[in-house]
């Protein structure tokens, strides 16, 4: 147990220090409050720890610089969308490349091909559409699910995160009725006329769900990573895949964050097969895009039911969609950068995180547990793993996150907001996971310490 009193009395030493450390940072984002709302530039900015957000100057590899002049190891990497390590020289080379050649023209680049194939092989969909993000991806199979099956419901899990998917934003309440996640904002209709929730690793659930007869598709990551890592019990997955088809329904997974498993995710690592995959982030290096993968069964009826003179008219696509500038950057970030021997160091250093931080917690008797999953890893406020998205939420102590971040931040390491959780991309080093352990040592001996 943390002492509450003694907590606070660290939490405002390190708003202190934080403080001290950022004046820079701290004059910019009171001048940013004329033309910003709260100074930043999107709302969930402004629940980073310390009162103000850090100014970056400079990012690459591992690290980055803010203009105070203080060097962070970057264990955040943008919640996955600089998995690669901040500006990969092959990436970049491409986008220079690129922009010399055109950026957008509404018509493919022979990059597409690459791409395209690239992502077949690695998870065994043949055939890709691409979007400006996952959450276009997202949306963009929902509707074609619904399309198909003529059903008006997708099943979510609870606690899910699929980007700004209206249908997505929903849980399950006391008594085990869909309705509107908290802070959902401006949600067009009730949760329950779109969705229905049922917990992770719950087949049961699921399987009551899906007997209604009006679930389009289920919608899930193969392993929960927004609410904190939870991961798939043996078995559930092929049996969730085997209910899908027994009752008519298509099943689309979201390996935005899951990439982190391996080369191919979830999907390519232990043979999945969905109806659909979406996944964003990572594979532009860092520039926006998403792209969503279907079998060929799936794209035939498709094309039955989509006319070629109504195809630019049905909420699919953008005209920023499958631009030239994102695919050369997926191209060489999918062919030079998060190549499987990138992987084959990224996932050893994880475990080396992991294993530092296990070994500080049993130094120190505290009740909480490592999640590992490929290239990321997490500690919970649990004495045992999670195993749906509401024991993970409620194991969630708010206070005590901001201090480990903010303490973690003072000390030059960045961890993912709202999460206890370190990404390793192909730029990361032992030096920079043992950083973190030595810090995360001295913070968990002061906690516990009076």
């Amino acid at each position: 147990m943390i002492d509450p009193d003694h907590l606070s009395k660290l939490m405002a030493r390190e708003r202190e220090r934080f403080r001290t450390l950022h004046p820079k940072s701290a004059a910019l984002a009171e001048k940013a409050k004329a033309h910003m709302p709260g100074g930043v530039p999107m709302s969930w900015m402004a629940k980073w720890p310390g009162g103000f957000p850090i100014f970056v100057a400079t990012a690459k590899g591992s690290r980055f610089r803010d203009v105070d002049g203080n060097e962070y190891v970057d264990l955040c990497l943008g919640d996955t969308g600089s998995m690669t390590g901040h500006s990969p020289d092959a990436t970049i080379a491409a986008i220079h490349k690129q922009i010399d050649h055109g950026i957008t023209m509404m018509l493919p680049s022979e990059d597409s091909l690459v791409v395209s194939e690239e992502l077949a092989r690695r998870f065994g969909l043949p055939l890709w559409q691409f979007t400006v993000s996952a959450t276009d991806a997202n949306r963009h199979v929902i509707r074609y699910a619904r399309m198909l099956t003529g059903r008006p419901k997708i099943v979510v899990i609870d606690r899910c995160y699929h980007g700004s998917v209206d249908e997505t934003f929903a849980t399950l309440d006391s008594n085990h009725h869909t309705v509107a996640r908290e802070g959902n904002i401006g949600a067009p209709v009730p949760l329950d006329v779109t969705t229905t929730v049922v917990e992770f690793n719950d087949l049961g659930a699921m399987e009551r769900a899906l007997k209604t007869g009006d679930i389009a598709a289920i919608l899930l990551e193969p392993a929960m990573t927004n609410v904190g890592i939870v991961l798939p019990e043996p078995g559930y997955l092929d049996e969730l895949q085997r209910l899908a088809k027994q009752y008519g329904s298509y099943l689309i997974i979201d390996e935005t964050h899951t990439i982190s498993y391996g080369p191919g995710g979830m999907t390519g690592g232990l043979g999945l097969k969905p109806d659909f995959l979406t996944i964003g982030k990572a594979i532009g290096g860092g520039i926006p895009t998403g792209t969503f993968g279907m079998t060929h069964q799936v794209a035939a009826q498709i094309k039955e039911f989509v006319k070629l003179d109504l195809v630019d008219t049905g909420g699919i696509g953008g005209t920023l969609a499958g631009n030239a500038l994102s695919l050369a950057a997926m191209r060489a970030t999918l062919t030079e950068v998060l190549t499987e021997a990138a992987y084959a160091r990224m996932i050893p250093l994880a475990d080396r995180w992991a294993d530092g931080v296990e070994d500080v917690i049993r130094e120190y008797a505290l009740s909480w547990h490592v999640n590992r999953l490929g290239a990321r890893a997490e500690y919970t406020f649990t004495p045992r793993a999670p195993r749906t998205g509401r024991e993970a939420a409620d194991a969630g102590d708010f206070e005590l996150e901001q201090y480990l971040h903010l303490y973690l931040l003072n000390e030059g390491l960045l961890l993912t907001p709202f999460h206890n959780m370190a990404l390793i991309s192909p730029a990361t080093t032992e030096a920079d996971v043992d950083a973190h352990t030595r810090a995360f040592r001295n913070m968990c001996r002061e906690l516990v310490q009076k």
